[in-house]
């Protein structure tokens, strides 16, 4: 019978469908047992992870009976992509499906720092009344910059457009007829810095997006905008994310993902409660809806692909 090894939590009911066709193991921990994933891949026809195993050469030549990675989620740097291609292993990502979590999430932060939310509602627990000694702002008017124009950034646009918001966007994968035909103009990386209120990121983690943002790009900044990264750590230098919003170059920052996870504890002893920030621990793209959507895709995919 064919096994499958799941290392991540998964929806429920997903995981009874699946068990019906497969010998399943669910392990939601085994991402952090690496001994265990060594030892025991080579048991497995197919695997399905999320974001924290990590499926580099070294855990894949021992997985010799591996035909199916299934991922809950759309990032794949945790993947050596490579070493599946020429190893005949098929990689699937569940793409699309918690697109709406994510977007719902940029849009929510993008409001909440905007309105300086976090801040009033702390002041105003702790007995103050900072009706105007806090200035707030609205989003319709503002411009919107979109680093990557994927999937979610698409997703982003529907939901933005409901408050005439101005959006450009940077990808030098994406084609200017393609941005034109749906209103979005396609600009450099410098113009982002340039024009932008707001900065949302949606690009993979890789050799070119590594610190794309840091102390050289933090500097070119000209409208103190928000920065909002819910695609990968790495990709905004948490250190110089940190001394640009001190300096006033950045006016808030909303984080769901950071170079560390959990995020480390150098980084938060420097959040205090009259920061304009948001952190949350990687859950854009979780809920119960995307949950159930992103874990029923991989499984039918998986169940294809055996049958």
């Amino acid at each position: 019978m064919t096994s499958i090894l799941i290392t991540e939590f998964i929806d429920s009911e997903a995981l009874q469908g699946l068990s019906i066709n497969f010998n399943v193991i669910y392990k939601k921990d085994a991402w952090g047992n690496l001994d265990y994933l060594k030892k025991e891949i080579n048991n497995f026809d197919g695997i399905i992870v999320r974001n924290k195993t990590q499926l580099k050469e070294d855990i894949l030549k021992k997985a010799s009976n591996l035909k199916f990675i299934g991922r809950l989620g759309v990032g794949l740097d945790n993947i050596d992509i490579e070493y599946c291609k020429k190893n005949n292993i098929l990689v699937q990502p569940a793409t699309g499906m918690n697109a709406d979590s994510v977007a719902e999430y940029v849009i929510n932060s993008s409001l909440t720092l905007l309105k300086k939310t976090n801040i009033v509602n702390e002041k105003t627990l702790d007995a103050q009344w900072p009706r105007t000694s806090i200035t707030t702002n609205e989003l319709r008017g503002k411009t919107l910059g979109l680093i990557g124009f994927g999937y979610i950034a698409k997703k982003v646009l529907k939901l933005v457009n409901a408050f005439e918001v101005s959006t450009i966007a940077y990808d030098p994968f994406i084609s200017l007829k393609e941005m034109d035909e749906i209103n979005v103009k396609k600009v450099t990386f410098e113009n982002i810095l340039s024009l932008a209120d707001i900065i949302s990121i949606h690009v993979p983690l890789n050799k070119e997006t590594k610190y794309l943002f840091n102390k050289k790009s933090f500097v070119k900044l000209k409208r103190k905008p928000i920065i909002i990264n819910s695609s990968r750590g790495g990709i905004i230098n948490e250190t110089d994310l940190l001394e640009a919003y001190k300096n006033n170059l950045i006016s808030g920052f909303a984080l769901d993902v950071f170079e560390n996870e959990p995020v480390n504890k150098t980084f938060l002893i420097n959040i205090s409660n009259d920061m304009n920030c948001i952190l949350s621990p990687h859950i854009a793209g979780i809920t119960e809806e995307s949950n159930s959507r992103v874990s029923n895709f991989i499984i039918n995919k998986i169940n294809e692909f055996f049958s």
